[in-house]
């Protein structure tokens, strides 16, 4: 049996490189050849899209997964999901999670790959039993990092516990490309060893190894591999697909997968990726690799991120005694993974405490949020002393944070019912209210025929 491919051109590929900005209009007429190629499941959905549809591009998300489900007749749609967060930054209540679980699955998604930033199971909980009642496959991905704390029995444990929980397959996201092609060996086989359920592994190429990491992958025994059409691979999106389905073709790692077909997928996107070049929306800065990747352990959007926060302060001379703090802050909050938003709060941190010349003496509320355990529980204890200071008096919480949260569902209901066009409107205002609003109104001057550039100042799109 050769090794699967989830397509991820749809969704992370564009999300990485052009920041989620492909319109459902370029989507579509590809979608009746990628339809017909054999892809595991195309990613399509999640993640940073659906603030994208509303924010930028002005498109109901609702609307995006009702048109691909359309025209995707033979191909498992998937999406990206995070935990109790949904696809926003804070936690939602049980009720919101379950509703737009049903409302996902209803609207065509097959696949609903949940994570949490901080690996804490209980942030799962709600969505995985959501997702199966509901009839969907339930992956578990795994924030992948490097520590410590994070050794092969860390991975395997938690294996074991997702599996109990209901799993059906397991993720590795390596959302850093931190990932080296011997640990990545040696990480599949341990978890191959440890459950039953398939393995998949999603990396992306920032710090140049991702090619190498999905080989020796599938040479372990991982069973699914996420890869990018060509115009939108590597940089800081996934891998080639093409040039990894010709790498295993004639080997027992065989995808079957026609590449002729996949090159006229890669036809179609060129010329769209070609217009992103020239635009701008598509730098070259994001199609290279990044070594510091490697050096420093820091995300690629993570290291730009405070470059430019440095540069704004005036403060260019000080970035290496901040890439030297990030780790001392990081072991101080208990090793949490460095994603989103646990990448932000531990950058932002060690930003402060070298501007500031004395370490915790300003602290932002999101640094706060993590020492008080609203995001949940690292996988290490804080820094005892650290975690004091910063919280000044308070008590840290160690329930479930979606456990202190009282349903939600009502409220938003209210709130949303002079726009409300469907039942999915409500989750959409749940999730980003002034965004949602914003983009409500905008689609009433659509139906009125009020000319939108006349509209709220010029502030829409035409």
């Amino acid at each position: 049996m050769g090794v699967k491919i989830t397509e991820t051109v749809l969704r992370d590929a564009h999300q990485s490189l052009i920041a989620t900005r492909m319109p459902t209009e370029e989507m579509l007429p590809i979608i009746d050849k990628m339809d017909k190629v054999g892809y595991h499941a195309v990613e399509c959905w999640g993640g940073a899209t659906f603030d994208s549809c509303l924010r930028f591009l002005k498109e109901d998300p609702w609307q995006r997964l009702r048109l691909l489900r359309d025209g995707f007749k033979n191909t498992k749609l998937q999406m990206l999901f995070r935990g109790q967060n949904i696809l926003g930054y804070n936690h939602y209540a049980d009720d919101v999670v379950e509703y737009f679980v049903q409302k996902s699955l209803s609207n065509g998604i097959d696949i609903i790959r949940i994570f949490d930033c901080l690996n804490d199971v209980r942030n799962l909980k709600t969505a995985v039993d959501a997702t199966k009642r509901e009839g969907g496959h339930v992956q578990i991905a795994f924030s992948y990092t490097l520590g410590d704390a994070y050794t092969l029995e860390y991975w395997t444990q938690l294996a074991k516990t997702v599996e109990e929980m209901g799993a059906d397959s397991i993720c590795i996201k390596d959302m850093a490309g931190l990932l080296l092609p011997y640990a990545t060996s040696e990480l599949v086989k341990a978890l191959k060893e440890s459950v039953k359920i398939p393995i998949e592994l999603h990396t992306h190429y920032t710090s140049g190894m991702a090619s190498m990491d999905l080989m020796k992958a599938v040479e372990a025994g991982c069973d699914i591999i996420d890869t990018a059409c060509t115009p939108f691979a590597l940089g800081t999106s996934q891998p080639s697909t093409e040039v990894m389905v010709k790498a295993f073709q004639g080997t027992q790692y065989d995808t079957g997968l026609d590449v002729d077909k996949l090159v006229e997928i890669c036809d179609y996107f060129q010329p769209y990726k070609d217009e992103c070049l020239k635009s701008g929306l598509l730098s070259p800065k994001v199609m290279g690799v990044n070594v510091n990747t490697l050096k420093y352990q820091v995300p690629g959007g993570m290291l730009s991120n405070l470059v430019k926060q440095l540069h704004d302060a005036g403060k260019d001379d000080k970035l290496q005694e901040v890439l030297e703090e990030i780790p001392r802050v990081r072991t101080d909050f208990g090793e949490p993974p460095l994603v989103t938003p646990s990448s932000q709060i531990v950058g932002t941190q060690a930003v402060m405490n070298v501007l500031m010349g004395e370490r915790y003496k300003m602290v932002p509320k999101e640094s706060k949020k993590l020492a008080k355990g609203e995001f949940g529980q690292c996988v290490k204890p804080m820094n005892k002393e650290v975690q004091a200071k910063i919280l000044a008096g308070e008590e840290p919480i160690t329930c479930r944070p979606a456990d202190l949260l009282a349903p939600q569902l009502p409220q938003f209901e209210e709130e949303v019912k002079q726009w409300k066009e469907q039942d999915e409107d409500t989750l959409s205002y749940a999730l980003f209210p002034a965004v949602a609003k914003e983009f409500f109104e905008y689609r009433n001057t659509q139906k009125t025929g009020i000319d939108p550039t006349k509209a709220s100042n010029g502030a829409y799109p035409v």
